[in-house]
């Protein structure tokens, strides 16, 4: 079985939720972790997972809402939630410029604070904004870099303070030689994947909207990094997406 460690399933795909998970069983994708980033998708998130027993929840909010108190919306009966496995998407983005840089770290560091308080992995989100995550994600937090596409340097940073780090489609992408790299560097034991969906579909399914079940793709490009077989990266996976996520309680 396969783990999609980051699909966003409260968006409205074309086929329907319900065919949505019937093709990832399908094609071997026997569960999945619903990441969040407005708060306005956090119940509906918790829904999905009521509805279907492969399906769990991490719940953040994204830097893009940087003005929002998360204290407002991630409650404690959220986070005891029985399949809320961990807080993410988090972090911080500067692609668009650091217009709001103080209210992203601030909105960054209180989720940090939350994760910490309930002992709660958390996902993170980097985009332009290295050093910034360096300075804040000291060793005290633990946890993985969700759809890693930033450096090395960022990298081997975040694994010696105990990180994983989450390859989604770009991994598969023809420009993206050097991610390929650095996946390569990366220790086998610090490695899980995503989708992003319904972003970021791989190749070939490149410029379709993405799906839980199309996570194999780039699970095949992985493994041909690793010199691996596809059946021990599979192992591999599961295991790692088990140690971060120990409240996503599947067995291969």
């Amino acid at each position: 079985m396969f783990i999609d460690t980051h699909c966003h399933l409260t968006y409205e795909y074309d086929s329907g939720i319900d065919t949505v998970i019937e093709r990832a069983n399908n094609a071997g994708v026997s569960a999945l972790i619903c990441g969040t980033a407005n708060p306005k998708d956090f119940q509906s998130a918790l829904q999905v997972a009521d509805d279907y027993k492969n399906v769990f929840v991490t719940i953040g909010i994204h830097p893009e809402y940087a003005d929002i108190n998360p204290h407002d919306y991630i409650t404690d009966e959220i986070l005891h939630h029985p399949r809320v496995v961990g807080i993410g998407e988090i972090g911080l983005d500067y692609h668009y410029g650091t217009q709001t840089r103080d209210a992203q770290i601030k909105l960054f560091e209180s989720q940090l604070q939350i994760a910490t308080q309930y002992n709660l992995p958390v996902a993170i989100h980097t985009r332009d904004a290295e050093d910034d995550t360096k300075a804040i994600l000291t060793d005290k937090y633990h946890g993985v870099m969700h759809c890693f596409t930033s450096n090395w340097d960022l990298a081997r940073t975040m694994l010696d303070r105990g990180f994983y780090f989450s390859a989604s489609g770009i991994l598969t992408f023809k420009n993206a030689e050097s991610v390929r790299e650095t996946f390569a560097k990366i220790p086998n034991d610090r490695i899980v994947i995503e989708t992003d969906s319904p972003y970021c579909a791989p190749v070939p399914y490149r410029g379709k909207q993405c799906e839980p079940s199309m996570v194999i793709e780039t699970a095949k490009v992985l493994a041909n990094i690793k010199n691996l077989q596809l059946s021990e990266l599979e192992t591999i996976l599961v295991q790692n997406t088990t140690k971060l996520y120990k409240k996503c309680n599947v067995k291969l």
